[in-house]
C-alpha cells in the first residue's frame, strides 16, 4: 500500500498548535507527572481509616487485595439511567467489567455516576437551557468520582451529547490515570431518517397529525442503544475511537449482542494492562496530545460530524493544556475531504456506515492519504494503524468464542455511504468559520446544497425561538426571503440551548423557494441540516455583541463560500442602542435554571469552548462578564 506523507496543512496546523500550546501544555504535563510520581496504588498512602472507608463494602478477597500495591483498581464512572436509550445498556456493565478486571489480575469499583440528559427530549423546552452546562457538571462529577485516591485507572461509561466530552474533561483533570471509554452501541435501524424528516416537515406545515408524527418518531427511536443518525452522540463515539480511547472497532456494535459483551469485557482487561502494575502505563493526559486532537478534528470533518464539537473539542483540548481554535478547524476543513454521507448529511444511518467499512476503513483511507497522524499513543498500543482493524468472535458459541482483531476492509463496501479519500463526496470537510461585523460564527455546509450557501436577505429578529415558531405558524414568514436572527441564545444568556426545533420550519420555507438562513449565538445541534446556519456567534448578544443591535429589515449576508457574516449598513448598526435584551431574574425560575446563575455569570465564550472552567495556564478570554443571572 502506498502511503502519502502527512498533508502539509495538517502538518502546519499541528506545528502551530504545538507552538501555541507550548507553555500551557508543559504546565499541564508537569502537573500530570507530579501526580503520577507518587507511585502505583496511591490508595496505600491513605491513612488506615481512609482506606478502610474505601473498601468497607467490598468482598473479603477484594479487601485483602485493596490493602496492597500489586493489583490495580479501576474506577467505573457510569452515566447509566434507564430512561435514555443510549445509556440503558449500561445497567449490566459494572458486574461484567468487575469480573473481567479480576480475570485480568485487577479489581474494579463503581466510583460514581454522572448525570445524562437528552437533548432530544428537551428540544424547545426550558430544560434545554441546562444542556450545555451539564457537560461541565459531568466533568465535575467525574472528578468527584476519581477524587478518592483509590484508583489506578478508569473505565468511563457514556455515549451522548455532553456526557462523553464531560467525562473526558473530568478524566483529564486526573491525567495520570489510564482511561478507557466503554461504549454501548447504536440501536438497530428503524424508520429511515429521511422518512422521519419528511413527516416532521409535514407536521410543521399542518399536513400530518400529532399521532402520525409520534408514530414516525417512535419507529425511528425504538429500542435500547444510541439514536442512529449522525449527531453529537455518534460523533462522540467516532472521535473517541479515532483518538485511541475506545478499543478498535467497538463504537458501532449493537447492544445485546455477543460481540458487544465481549468488547465490554475486553475493555476492562485492557484497562488493567495499561496501568502501572499492568506493565503498559498509558496515562490519559499523555495520550491526549496535540496530534491526537488534530486527528479528532480531521475525523470529525471527514465524517461530516456534529457542529457541537466546535465547542467540545476546544474545551477538551484546553483541559489538556492545548489551545485549539476555530481557525485550526477551518483550515483543516479546507483540505480534509468529506468521505461520509450519514443523516443529516445523507440518507444512511450509522449502522449502514459501520457495514460499509466504518471507522476501520475511514482511518485506513485517511492514513493512506496523509490526513492523520499515525505515530500516536492509543489505549490499544502505539500507532493509529491499530484502528484499521475490526473485532471478530472466533469459534462456536457452545465452545466459548474468543475475541480477536483482524484487518478491516481496504475498500468501501457502499460508495453511497463511505468513500476513499481519493474519491470523496466533497473536496472539503464542510465546516467553515464566518467572520464579519456581526462576530465570528461557524457554519456546517456538508448538508447544504451549493445554491443555498450564499444568502442575502432582510433580517427578522427574534429573542426567543418560540416567537419564531409562532411567526411561522401564523404565516408571517411566507413568501419572503429572510435571515432569521435568533439571539440571546448564547452560553451567558441562557445556556446556549439547541435550536434544532426550528429546522423543520426553516426547511419548509426553503423548499417553497424562499431564500432563508439562520444567524444565532445559540446552537443548532449535531443534526444541523440543509438550511444554512451561522451558529455559535461570538461575541454573543448578551455580552454586547452586535447581534444585540440588529433590527428587522437590516440586510444581512451569510456567505459560506467566502466565509463572511456581514450587514449592509454597519455604521447604522453600531450607532444604535440594543434592540432587545437577555432574559433575567424570574425568567430563569423553574426547571432548575435558577441553580445555574453562577454558570451564566462566569461561562466563557463559544470559541473558547463555552466552559465555566478557566483553561489550565491559559489567559482568560477577553470578554465582558455577564451582568445578569
Amino acid at each position: 500500500m502506498t502511503t502519502h506523507p502527512l498533508h502539509p496543512v495538517v502538518a502546519d496546523v499541528t506545528d502551530r498548535l504545538i507552538e501555541r500550546s507550548r507553555a500551557s501544555r508543559a504546565a499541564y504535563l508537569a502537573r500530570v507527572r507530579a501526580a503520577a510520581g507518587t507511585g502505583p496504588a496511591a490508595r496505600t498512602d491513605l491513612g488506615c481509616a481512609n482506606l478502610a472507608h474505601g473498601f468497607a463494602a467490598s468482598e473479603a478477597q477484594d479487601k485483602v487485595a485493596l490493602r496492597g500495591r500489586v493489583k490495580p483498581n479501576l474506577a467505573i464512572v457510569t452515566s447509566y439511567n434507564d430512561m435514555l436509550s443510549a445509556h440503558q445498556p449500561f445497567v449490566d456493565y459494572p458486574p461484567l467489567l468487575k469480573k473481567a478486571a479480576v480475570r485480568a489480575g485487577g479489581l474494579a469499583q463503581v466510583a460514581g455516576g454522572v448525570p445524562a440528559m437528552c437533548d432530544g427530549i428537551t428540544q424547545g423546552r426550558a430544560g434545554m437551557q441546562l444542556s450545555l452546562y451539564s457537560r461541565d457538571v459531568i466533568a465535575m462529577s467525574t472528578a468527584i468520582a476519581l477524587s478518592h485516591d483509590m484508583f489506578d485507572g478508569a473505565l468511563l461509561l457514556g455515549v451522548c451529547d455532553k456526557i462523553v466530552p464531560g467525562l473526558l474533561i473530568g478524566a483529564l483533570s486526573f491525567g495520570h490515570l489510564p482511561t478507557i471509554f466503554v461504549p454501548a452501541g447504536p440501536m438497530p435501524s428503524g424508520l429511515p431518517n429521511g422518512e422521519k424528516a419528511r413527516v416532521r416537515q409535514l407536521h410543521a406545515e399542518g399536513k400530518a397529525t400529532r399521532d402520525e408524527l409520534l408514530a414516525a418518531e417512535a419507529a425511528s427511536y425504538h429500542s435500547a442503544g444510541t439514536c442512529t443518525f449522525y449527531g453529537t452522540a455518534n460523533s462522540n463515539q467516532l472521535l473517541m475511537e479515532v483518538m485511541g480511547l475506545h478499543l478498535p472497532g467497538s463504537s458501532f456494535v449493537n447492544p445485546g449482542t455477543p460481540l458487544r459483551e465481549a468488547l465490554t469485557a475486553a475493555a476492562a482487561s485492557r484497562a488493567v494492562a495499561i496501568t502501572r502494575q499492568g506493565g503498559e502505563p498509558t496515562p490519559v493526559g499523555e495520550l491526549v496530545d496535540e496530534r491526537t486532537i488534530v486527528n479528532a478534528c480531521v475525523a470529525l470533518l471527514a465524517s461530516g460530524g456534529s457542529t457541537n464539537h466546535t465547542l467540545h473539542l476546544v474545551a477538551i483540548a484546553r483541559a489538556a493544556g492545548i489551545a485549539l481554535t476555530w481557525d485550526d478547524l477551518s483550515d483543516l476543513s479546507a483540505v480534509v475531504p468529506l468521505l461520509c454521507r450519514i443523516y443529516p448529511n445523507g440518507q444512511a444511518d450509522v449502522n449502514h456506515f459501520h457495514a460499509a467499512g466504518g471507522i476501520a476503513f475511514l482511518v485506513h483511507t485517511l492514513l493512506r492519504h496523509g490526513f492523520l497522524h499515525e505515530d500516536v499513543q492509543t489505549i490499544a498500543g502505539r500507532g493509529l494503524s491499530l484502528y484499521t482493524r475490526e473485532p471478530v468472535l472466533r469459534g462456536a458459541p457452545s465452545d466459548g468464542q474468543s475475541l480477536t482483531w483482524e484487518e478491516g476492509p481496504k475498500a468501501s463496501l457502499d460508495h453511497d455511504v463511505l468513500r476513499p479519500a481519493d474519491d470523496p463526496f466533497a473536496a472539503d470537510g464542510g465546516l467553515k468559520v464566518l467572520t464579519g461585523p456581526l462576530g465570528t460564527a461557524v457554519i456546517k455546509t456538508s448538508a447544504v446544497a451549493p445554491e443555498h450557501r450564499v444568502v442575502t436577505a432582510p433580517a427578522l429578529v427574534f429573542d426567543d425561538q418560540a416567537d419564531f415558531l409562532t411567526a411561522f405558524a401564523e404565516g408571517r414568514l411566507d413568501g419572503r426571503d429572510l435571515i432569521a436572527v435568533i439571539r440571546y441564545q448564547g452560553p451567558a444568556a441562557n445556556g446556549m440551548p439547541e435550536l434544532h426545533k426550528l429546522t423543520p420550519a426553516l426547511g419548509v420555507l426553503q423548499d417553497r423557494g424562499q431564500k432563508v438562513a439562520i444567524v444565532t449565538d445559540g446552537r443548532m445541534s449535531g443534526a444541523s441540516g440543509k438550511v444554512p446556519a451561522a451558529i455559535h456567534v461570538t461575541p454573543e448578544a448578551a455580552l454586547g455583541g452586535l447581534l444585540s443591535r440588529i433590527a428587522d429589515g437590516d440586510v444581512v449576508t451569510v456567505d459560506a463560500t467566502t466565509g463572511r457574516l456581514s450587514v449592509e449598513d454597519e455604521a447604522a448598526l453600531r450607532s444604535r442602542p440594543a434592540t432587545g435584551r437577555a432574559p433575567e431574574g424570574e425568567e430563569f425560575a423553574g426547571t432548575g435554571r435558577e441553580l445555574f446563575a453562577a454558570f451564566r455569570a462566569t461561562v466563557g465564550p463559544a470559541d473558547a469552548g463555552a466552559s465555566v472552567f478557566p483553561a489550565f495556564d491559559m489567559p482568560s478570554p477577553e470578554v465582558p462578564v455577564a451582568q445578569h443571572a
